[in-house]
């Protein structure tokens, strides 16, 4: 059998090019390494690790209990094996769903370790799969068309191993008990997300970033608010730092760094998360027999995430300058099937991409940053409201943060908007929708937003861009 396509990968850039390849009446392979579909995203990143925060959220609120009028539930008790079935209960429902997808949509599933063998012949890729095992049996898949949607994995540190003490994303997400203390490395969305979990169910952690600011690719006014709120809640934030070494010790780990004055600091905890980010699965899968080029590590695509080799496509994960975000590969994965099938579509605009950060309280960004914005010559004003004038923020108690509107000053249009604070992440959709129509500030000052709504505060955030915000 020849298939129209073949997708290395069954995480979500994968599973969705699959399904919407076949939507468009492609005959689909899907080749998997592992026995489930999801990939990192579904089994050891973002649904588990949402899953645990929603738990955070609810125990911050008991906290809290007697203040909204529920008295006599006495000490609450958390449950921490309770926490992790649920979560694991939430990743093999969505397991199951896209098992259930795949037979919908008449997609092959085939597991094993795919490679490619070189370029096409007489139009057809022939693709060398692997199953595990002694056995090691090895078939090939023929296809007129591959996308590569291999993912990526944790970096480490130089030197550092996984061990019980020393975790990435993975391990953490199945430690048996709640540590009394952790030394997360990194403060991306993963570190920073971490941090939130663990403090929320009373961990001592401390935080430690090379860069200048925690969550550095966010807005500064950003990076400093959420610095601030986790400061507040008893967080030790030590960002411009560098890592000497992590050492294990009796009882946990030693983490030795230099902060941002110069000075040896040395952290003990139980734990030590490393969050320094991730790097591209794009070794010994075949690349070396092709034309593909990479740029770090990371493959190079047009704009229909087609490879310099032809009929490959590379999406998600492993595309040089992408945000490695599901999304994001959700998307390239799409566009790179509408290309195989002649269909329509819209390239990824890199300023076009929210960021999502689900930390207490949560970010929500998409389009240019202030600093972003004045570099490429924009004239630039900035308008910013404050959720503690927000009617909403007061009923759900979170009051921390703010909406950044970042704009152009001739023309009014919207080039940035920047929230932190209570449901950032499911704000942050308005905006993107408003860049994407190259909305204007007077446009959205005259957007009806429904009343009482954290959404209200998009309104009034459009309105300080002119000094007219009405609850501030």
């Amino acid at each position: 059998m020849i298939f129209d396509v073949t997708i290395v990968g069954g995480g979500p850039a994968g599973y969705t090019a699959a399904i919407r390849g076949a939507e468009y009446g492609l005959k689909v392979a899907l080749i998997e390494k592992s026995d489930k579909l999801g990939g990192t995203c579904l089994h050891v990143g973002c649904i588990p690790t949402k899953a645990l925060l929603f738990a955070a959220e609810i125990w911050d609120h008991l906290k809290h209990a007697a203040e909204y009028g529920i008295d006599e539930i006495g000490t609450p008790k958390l449950n921490w094996a309770a926490v992790l079935k649920r979560k694991n209960a939430i990743v093999s429902k969505h397991t199951k769903g896209l098992e259930f997808l795949m037979r919908k949509h008449k997609i092959t599933t085939i597991k094993g370790y795919a490679r490619l063998t070189g370029p096409a012949k007489d139009g057809v890729h022939t693709i060398e799969v692997t199953t595990e095992g002694a056995a090691g049996e090895v078939s090939h898949v023929k296809a007129k068309n591959v996308i590569l949607a291999t993912g990526s994995e944790a970096k480490m540190l130089p030197g550092l191993e996984v061990n019980s003490r020393v975790l990435t994303n993975v391990e953490i997400l199945d430690i048996n008990q709640v540590p009394k203390s952790l030394v997360v490395i990194g403060a991306g969305a993963v570190g920073m997300e971490f941090s939130s979990i663990f403090r929320s169910f009373g961990t001592e952690v401390s935080i430690i970033e090379f860069l200048p600011r925690v969550v550095p690719v966010e807005d500064e006014d950003v990076s400093k608010e959420l610095a601030r709120t986790f400061k507040k809640q008893g967080i030790d934030v030590n960002a411009g730092a560098r890592v000497e070494a992590v050492e294990r010790t009796e009882d946990g780990v030693e983490v030795t760094f230099i902060d941002a004055n110069g000075k040896k600091q040395v952290r003990k905890a139980e734990k030590a998360l490393v969050a320094v980010g991730r790097s591209g699965r794009t070794g010994n899968i075949g690349l070396e027999k092709t034309k593909i080029k990479l740029d770090h590590g990371f493959i190079k695509v047009n704009e229909a995430q087609e490879t310099a080799e032809p009929g490959v496509f590379a999406i998600g994960d492993i595309v040089f300058g992408l945000p490695q975000l599901a999304h994001v590969g959700s998307m390239s994965g799409m566009i790179a099937v509408a290309k195989i099938a002649g269909r329509a579509f819209r390239s990824v605009r890199r300023d076009r991409i929210p960021g999502c950060t689900y930390t207490n309280p949560q970010i929500g960004s998409v389009g240019l940053t202030e600093a972003q914005a004045k570099e490429m010559g924009y004239g630039v004003k900035v308008g910013k409201f404050p959720f503690a004038g927000n009617s909403k923020a007061t009923i759900v108690d979170s009051h921390d943060g703010f909406v950044k509107i970042v704009s152009d000053a001739r023309f009014g249009e919207i080039l940035g908007v920047h929230i932190v604070g209570p449901q950032a992440t499911e704000l942050i959709a308005e905006a993107v929708a408003v860049l994407e129509l190259e909305g204007t500030v007077e446009e959205m000052m005259f957007t009806i937003h429904a009343h009482p709504t954290l959404a209200e505060s998009m309104l009034d955030a459009y309105g300080a861009v002119q000094g007219m915000a009405i609850n501030a």
